[in-house]
């Protein structure tokens, strides 16, 4: 296991420089880049109009967006955002510097890329922690019972439930939260803006805890039910799957009860399926789902972050996001094959190939 976690680290490596380049020569062709948005704003224009990943396009011996800009400051906003060096210069002192983890300054904010991305940090971790953490606690044992009642009164209802929150877009389920729970229309029970209050430092250790735990509230509950039935679902297939097998009916006929049966067989075969989900699931809560529920509820995180910078075509902060979404990609899926073998020892993943 020791040799497959090392290859399985090393790729790493390759991986994130490949995802790196091909984001970079997309950068290159993207439209109003970090030059044009300067210019744009020197003469009074809302958006770039110019194309080009940096540099802008040219008529002649002189380019659209412009004409009557004195050129020596043209250089200057150029040199200022590192479009001054050719492409392949750029994209070597980038992987140079990204070596070191140092991701660079933020073309627009005034702060260095890490420190942006440690401010956010602890709000995106806070929501997919908690997020993905109840999922589990519930949707596991909601969906062995289902297993066991399975066409029961109870899995009946049970399913309706969570179907139909599968299909209730998780924005649109935290703005109905906030009109029935947070001061809309009829309960002001929860707080709908930021994770902690404005006089958080006042509070004693205990109110420290209460009042984050009740900002969290409809944040995370808005971000539970998009994936709450999918793995409900998912552990009462594979519950039903394990119950029909053979051991299971001679583990019966040996005389163990049925719970022994089922948390002493069923469970470690069952579970295989759900943790493989584990990776992914943590991945769209950590870096997909978050974003929308962070503006709704004015939560200053990494999603909010990354589409801002990609908006402004902030490129140190939209390479740090990504290269900092994909490590931790990566480590979460090697995470999940290394609780493989915690559910269940006898799978060896030293006898693959890297």
């Amino acid at each position: 296991m020791l040799a497959y976690s090392a290859r399985r680290l090393l790729l790493i490596v390759p991986t994130l420089l490949c995802i790196l380049l091909v984001n970079f020569v997309i950068v290159q062709a993207a439209p109003g880049g970090p030059v044009e948005q300067a210019i744009a704003r020197l003469q009074g224009i809302g958006g770039a109009a110019a194309v080009g990943g940096g540099h802008v396009e040219t008529v002649g011996d002189e380019s659209r967006a412009t004409r009557g800009l004195d050129p020596k400051l043209l250089a200057d906003i150029e040199r200022q955002y590192g479009f001054d060096k050719p492409a392949g210069e750029r994209l070597w002192l980038m992987l140079k510097h990204y070596a070191r983890l140092d991701f660079g300054d933020s073309f627009f904010r005034g702060a260095k890329v890490t420190e942006l991305i440690a401010q956010k940090l602890p709000v995106t971790l806070s929501l997919g922690l908690w997020a993905t953490l109840i999922s589990y606690l519930v949707s596991i044992p909601l969906g062995i019972r289902k297993a066991i009642h399975d066409g029961s009164a109870f899995d009946v209802w049970s399913s309706a439930a969570i179907v139909i929150g599968y299909a209730m877009p998780g924005f649109l389920f935290a703005l109905l939260l906030i009109v029935v729970f947070g001061g809309g229309t009829l309960l002001d029970w929860f707080p709908v803006r930021g994770l902690v209050s404005e006089n958080f430092a006042q509070l004693s250790a205990w109110g420290k805890v209460v009042d984050y735990f009740w900002h969290l509230v409809l944040p995370v509950s808005a971000l539970v039910i998009g994936g709450f039935a999918t793995l409900t679902l998912l552990t009462k297939n594979s519950f039903l799957n394990e119950i029909s097998r053979l051991y299971v009916v001679t583990a019966r006929a040996k005389g163990l009860s049925e719970r022994q049966v089922l948390y002493g067989h069923v469970f470690r075969n069952a579970m295989l399926l759900v943790v493989a989900g584990l990776p992914q699931a943590l991945v769209n809560v950590f870096f997909g789902g978050s974003l929308l529920i962070e503006v709704i509820f004015s939560l200053d995180g990494l999603g909010r972050l990354s589409y801002d910078a990609a908006v402004s075509r902030d490129y140190p902060v939209v390479f740090g996001s990504l290269f900092i979404f994909t490590l931790f990609g990566l480590l979460i899926k090697l995470l999940g094959d290394l609780c493989y073998t915690l559910v269940d020892p006898r799978i060896d993943f030293s006898a693959r190939s890297a």
